[in-house]
């Protein structure tokens, strides 16, 4: 399964001093996007949110904020 790496967008989010709902607004996703995405409590994760994030924090690499675990 696919997890997010939520201790990366923390420490981006942390740098910026942006809460997760700041993140959501520069993204132009839902607030609960963020917090459903970054509990891992969804069961597939979306693509087009997962990069909606990645582009407003300038995460390039996928790699930094995915992750795979059996």
């Amino acid at each position: 399964m696919l997890y997010v790496k939520t201790d990366k967008i923390d420490e981006v989010l942390r740098e910026r001093g942006w809460s997760r709902s700041k993140l959501a607004q520069e993204a132009g996703i839902r607030p609960a996007s963020v917090s459903e995405l970054c509990s891992n409590s969804r069961t597939t994760i979306n693509r087009l949110i997962l990069f909606k994030i990645m582009k407003t924090l300038d995460i390039t690499d996928i790699g930094e904020v995915v992750e795979v675990r059996e």
